[in-house]
């Protein structure tokens, strides 16, 4: 692959500036594709096109929507080997987490497929005689998504699907880190799959140039809705601008999850769900779990297995399916982690496996007796580094993981579910997994956080409230008596 073009209107062009950047494979450096600079222009010629395709698309009915992605599903299935090796070059993604990643986004795709028949209203009983009353859901009309590059086909899949389904047209904003395979793939499946011009743009732009196209998508009166997937101060900053222009967001965004591991979980069940649950994709996923609290009577076991099973965890390139612990994004994420753990080391907290980084990895990383006050232990790390603590109780695990201003996900491992779902209803997270680590997602569940994790929730059923509007109908018995 050399040159993409971005995709406006059902047309592939270059920026309206002619500028370029180069596309980097974060193992060895070399360059994937060079990409088009979009700018504020790009933006809003997408959003024009949007806007232009949005009263034929919402005519469209369902079974044309449908037939539309069970085919975009098989285009997917059919380019599966090219993507895993995309995924691998353009993200450092390994076999793992890349088939994880197809095997939900080919899910998505199907079950979303029929979403468009599920966005039913109701008749509503109403005291005027003989009037007949209905809430009917409409689609919203342009909906802005913007995706992260840590689970780049999962996440810009979901941040279109539910609103093109549902009858929205959509502008797709990639990460810089990832526009092929989270963003310019699903112009090039969807064009194949018979989606009609303008229904679904997708601009691109340089590194540290999101600002002016971010600005265009919150400020144009066009565009009625807008999800957001990445880190919470981004989101902030986001949601604060579109507040002055009374827009609704849907939020996805960082977690610091915990793991409780008590007293009575089978210890091999126990570390092995900690390596997965901490480790996958280097830890640059949402979901990982990022404090495990472990109960005293397991916690000596525990620590010592799992810090030998994490030392034992091989760093190298993501396209070898040897690889477990691939490389950081970039040289920005490799240097945040090193100085966060670095910090806590010095603060006199104790690395029990991993440590420092060995070219563009980062080795997994148990570290224990970590302050409070240092960065790794307040903010989210993205990256193959987990603390552990050891606590006397449930109690004191509930209490620690609670004490967070993040509530995306948590997981816990306990021999008595009852127990486990008692302290899942006490948790402060949109989403407890009992008897699992925290990383697990379908995509009909209703996927987001509390707190500072965000607002709203995507899943093909849920995201029917954040992308549509219900919109009351009535049809007067006859004619009404007024008053003057």
């Amino acid at each position: 692959m050399t040159g993409l073009r971005q995709f406006i209107g059902g047309q592939w062009l270059n920026s309206s500036g002619g500028r370029t950047f180069e596309d980097l494979d974060p193992w060895n450096g070399k360059v994937v594709a060079r990409v088009p600079a979009g700018d504020s222009h790009d933006a809003r010629a997408a959003i024009e096109a949007a806007h232009a395709a949005f009263p034929g698309w919402t005519r469209t009915s369902p079974g044309v929507r449908q037939e539309i992605f069970l085919e975009a599903a098989e285009v997917l299935r059919r380019r599966r080997a090219e993507i895993m090796g995309l995924l691998a070059a353009e993200t450092g993604c390994g076999h793992a987490f890349g088939s994880i990643q197809l095997d939900f986004v080919l899910s998505l795709l199907r079950q979303a497929s029929g979403a468009g028949y599920a966005a039913v209203g109701q008749v509503i009983p109403s005291d005027e005689p003989d009037a007949f009353a209905m809430a009917v859901r409409h689609p919203v009309g342009v909906v802005a998504a913007i995706a992260p590059w840590n689970a780049a086909l999962v996440l810009s899949c979901r941040a279109i699907a539910a609103p093109l389904v549902l009858g929205n047209t959509v502008v797709l904003k990639p990460s810089e880190e990832s526009p092929w395979v989270g963003g310019l793939l699903w112009a090039e499946i969807f064009e194949e799959a018979g989606l009609p011009p303008g229904v679904l743009n997708v601009v691109t732009h340089a590194r540290g140039e999101a600002g002016a196209i971010g600005q265009e998508l919150v400020s144009h009166p066009w565009v009625r809705r807008i999800n957001f997937t990445g880190s919470t101060a981004t989101g902030r900053r986001l949601a604060e601008a579109a507040g002055r222009h009374l827009k609704r967001m849907v939020l996805e965004l960082g977690g610091q999850n915990p793991l409780i591991i008590l007293a009575d979980a089978d210890v091999d069940y126990a570390v092995n769900a900690a390596a997965y649950g901490s480790f996958l994709h280097q830890g640059q996923i949402c979901m990982c779990a990022r404090r495990i609290f472990v109960e005293r009577p397991l916690a000596a076991e525990f620590l010592g297995r799992f810090a030998a099973k994490t030392a034992a965890l091989p760093c190298g390139d993501p396209k070898d399916r040897g690889t477990v612990i691939g490389p950081l994004i970039n040289d920005y994420a490799l240097r945040t982690v090193a100085r966060r753990v670095d910090e806590a080391v010095a603060s006199g907290a104790r690395v029990l496996a991993g440590g420092t980084a060995a070219g563009p990895c980062y080795p997994a990383t148990l570290i224990v007796d970590v302050p409070a006050e240092t960065e790794l232990a307040r903010h989210e790390t993205f990256g193959p580094v987990v603390i552990a603590d050891v606590v006397e109780s449930a109690e004191e695990a509930l209490a620690q993981a609670n004490d967070s201003r993040y509530g995306l996900t948590a997981g816990v491992l306990t021999g008595d579910p009852e127990r486990g779902l008692a302290l899942a209803n006490r948790l402060e997270a949109g989403i407890v997994h009992v008897n699992d680590q925290p990383i697990h997602d379908e995509p009909q569940m209703p996927f987001g956080g509390v707190k500072d994790s965000g607002w709203g929730r995507f899943g093909v059923t849920f995201a029917m409230e954040e992308f549509t509007e219900m919109r009351w109908v009535t049809l007067a018995g006859g004619s009404r008596s007024f008053p003057f």
